[in-house]
This record gives structure tokens, C-alpha cells and sequence, in this order.
């Protein structure tokens, strides 16, 4: 019997996680397995998760808009996609479908990857954006044992609502117009926004007040290399592109439907940029 699992969004047709998913079935030779898109309209949601086993499925990855609908509309989750609200990867256990998050999980393994130097401990992290990356990556941080998070957003009532929600211990909320003085000392800076992403417009922040030394990175990845990114790779901090975090939040899910934990490899980065029509910058 073919093990049959999909990503499931409205639309679907932009989503990489196949080639991801399929290419380690490849690779891991995991046989009688395929990874399939699956479009689902808001209003077919529930009926298909009720259908899905029925139709060979035994696990599915959950892309926009339907991470909370299915957090929502499912009984057992794990403890990150409990706190967070929202759901990424479905996993069939004896109990059922079980929903699950690892979106924080895939920032924090796309860092230690690219940036093994860098510890969250070493210092205060800047957060640009209170949406839903933001949660997964907040909460991630914290966890990491980031000492401090300052978040700086445009509309402070939606910054104070997350770091209530998800009882931040230790968080800092700065407005658009204060970054300079949440990047003093900062160990991190993350943009959790999608300005600099294609057809947005650019992220426009000064890094005169962080340090050197401090890592900076962000969850957009088209462009690979964006304007935030090359302006502090022009002052000497080190950076981390976003495609990582797309490559190493697909491990865990894998990992759980099929019995193997894959590796995120240059190969897979390289398959993953050639059909993004990229190629790996040339620092």
C-alpha cells in the first residue's frame, strides 16, 4: 500500500514541500511513499481532515491559510503547537490525527546550521514583526534561552498581544520608530516581517546601533540575499538567508511518517534554489 502524504493550503500550486519530501523518499529509499499537494478551500477543510486517512493519507504538512483552522478543528496536539495555536505538520497516531508545529523548530536548526557559532543565551534578540512567524519564532527563542526578546512593531497592540499570549517571560516591546535603541547589544536580529520579500517593498531600518558582532537573518527567501541582508553583510555582521528555515522545519514531519531522519544537504538547498529559478549568492 502506497504511505501517502500531502501539504494541504488554498492555493497550493506555490509550495515546495513536495520536492522537499519526495526528494528524501528518493534519496532514503522509502518505498511505496509519495508526497502530493492537496488543495483545500477554507470551507472543505474539516471534511477533509475527517477524510484523510480514508484516502491513504497518513500525515499531512499545513501551509496558509489553514494553520489555526486546523489547530481549531483538531483534538490532540503537541506542546509547541498548543502554546502557539497553530498547526504545520499532522502526524496519524494510535489516538488519532495529532497536530503539530515545527516552525520554530526549522528557524533554530536553520542557524545552528549556517551560523554554528551562534548561541541565543549570548545576548538580548530583536524581533522585527508580531505575526505569526513571529510566534513560532519567539517562542522558539525563548526556549533556546534567549535572555531577552524586543520586539519591535508597527502597532504595539498586536506586539503586547503576543507576548501576553504566549507569557514571554522576558520581552521587550519597542516601537517602528525606536528600533535603533532595541538594537543595542542585541546578540540577534530576525526579520519576521515579509518587507524585502519580492514585489514588497524594502525593509528600511539603520543598523548603526548594533553591534558588529551580532547575527542577522531573515525568514524572507525570495530574494535569497535581501537588501537587510546584504546591508549588514556590508557592515561585517554574519548573516543567515531564510531558505534554511523552509528546508529544516520539513525534518521533523518526515521523520515522523516515515521512520528516517533526513538531512538537509547542499543537494537539497541546490534543488530547492534551481526550481526558485536562484543560485547560491556569491558572497
Amino acid at each position: 500500500m502506497i504511505r501517502k502524504v500531502c501539504v494541504m493550503g488554498w492555493p497550493i500550486t506555490h509550495s515546495r514541500s513536495p520536492l522537499i519530501h519526495n526528494h528524501w523518499i528518493k534519496t532514503y529509499g522509502i518505498a511505496d511513499a509519495v508526497y502530493e499537494r492537496l488543495a483545500v478551500p477554507p470551507q472543505e477543510l474539516n471534511a477533509t481532515l475527517r477524510s484523510l486517512n480514508d484516502w491513504g493519507f497518513i500525515g499531512a504538512n499545513v501551509t496558509v491559510p489553514h494553520k489555526e483552522a486546523v489547530f481549531a478543528a483538531l483534538m490532540r496536539h503537541d506542546a509547541v503547537a498548543a502554546r502557539l495555536k497553530a498547526v504545520n505538520t499532522i502526524v496519524t497516531t494510535d489516538m488519532g490525527l495529532e497536530g503539530r508545529n515545527t516552525d520554530g523548530y526549522g528557524f533554530i536548526a536553520n542557524l545552528k546550521d549556517r551560523a554554528p557559532f551562534w548561541l541565543a543565551s549570548d545576548g538580548p534578540v530583536v524581533m522585527l514583526g508580531a505575526g505569526g512567524a513571529a510566534r513560532a519564532i519567539a517562542a522558539a527563542l525563548e526556549a533556546e534561552g534567549a535572555p531577552e526578546i524586543r520586539i519591535v512593531n508597527r502597532t504595539r497592540t498586536r506586539a503586547a498581544a503576543l507576548v501576553d499570549d504566549l507569557k514571554l517571560k522576558a520581552a521587550r516591546i519597542y516601537e517602528w520608530t525606536d528600533a535603533a535603541s532595541a538594537l543595542a547589544g542585541a546578540n540577534l536580529l530576525v526579520n519576521t516581517t515579509t518587507l524585502g520579500m519580492k514585489g514588497e517593498r524594502d525593509l528600511d531600518i539603520s543598523l548603526d546601533a548594533l553591534p558588529a558582532r551580532a547575527l542577522v537573518t531573515d525568514i524572507v527567501y525570495t530574494p535569497l540575499e535581501t537588501a537587510l541582508l546584504r546591508a549588514a553583510r556590508a557592515r561585517g555582521n554574519p548573516t543567515v538567508d531564510g531558505l534554511g528555515m523552509l528546508l529544516h522545519q520539513a525534518v521533523p514531519g518526515f521523520e515522523a511518517w516515515f521512520g528516517v531522519r533526513p538531512q538537509v544537504t547542499p543537494e537539497l538547498r541546490a534543488l530547492v534554489l534551481a526550481d526558485m529559478g536562484l543560485a547560491e549568492e556569491k558572497n
